[in-house]
């Protein structure tokens, strides 16, 4: 694993947790004296140490330390990223799809996984790119062979659901080795779920990116 991710506070906010830790709680006023600083000027930085988790604040008591360290704190966070948010939009094809068309769908929408569906968009399979690498070896005829013959079928299949974190499915991503998740809801009298989204590794790192940016929901 890499080293720790630390989430970075100013020399002032810093100073300001050690006074919280060693004498809280404390009042906004008391904090601001012992600085030498007005309360108007200290507002913004209790306000950041407050939302981002490092401080409680307790109204006419004072400010407590949380006790909690920044990898906590954005552990927390994390663990709060839900697949609802982050899914994107499933590439589908029928069981009666040709290897060959199903290649051309994946080179066209730039994916490395394909959903395989019935009426309704109920999932019965996933065919991987490395699936059409393997069926396209040889001298077959790959637009007479249906992708139903190559794919991974239900119940083998890997899914996760939009209530589920994101780090879930981190999770699953790795421990399966598989390039995508299908994210899927059951539908009550059907014989299968329903596919509503994908979760893919480049999902994922989206989410890190945009985590390390500061601009992640």
């Amino acid at each position: 694993m890499g080293g720790a991710i630390q989430i970075e506070l100013t020399e002032r906010q810093e100073m300001i947790l050690r006074i919280v830790k060693d004498e809280g709680p404390i009042t906004g006023e008391q904090i601001a004296e012992k600085l030498n600083l007005t309360r108007a000027t200290l507002r913004p930085d209790l306000a950041i140490l407050t939302m981002s988790g490092f401080l409680d604040a307790r109204p006419r008591v004072g400010y407590f330390y949380s006790g909690k360290t920044g990898n906590q704190l954005l552990g927390e966070h994390i663990r709060k990223l839900s697949i609802k948010d982050w899914k994107s939009v499933p590439v589908v094809c029928q069981e009666e799809t040709s290897v060959y068309d199903a290649i051309c769908h994946m080179f066209l929408e730039d994916v490395g996984t394909l959903f395989v569906v019935k009426e309704g968009g109920i999932l019965v399979g996933v065919v991987s790119r490395k699936d059409l690498l393997k069926s396209s070896m040889g001298n077959q005829n790959l637009q007479s062979i249906p992708v139903g013959v190559v794919m991974t079928r239900m119940p083998n299949i890997v899914t996760c659901d939009p209530e589920d974190s994101l780090l879930d499915a981190a999770a699953k991503l790795i421990r399966n080795q598989v390039d995508a998740l299908p994210v899927v809801k059951e539908r009550e009298g059907e014989s299968g779920p329903e596919v509503v989204g994908r979760i893919t590794k480049t999902t994922i790192t989206k989410a890190f990116v945009e985590l390390g940016e500061g601009t992640s929901v």
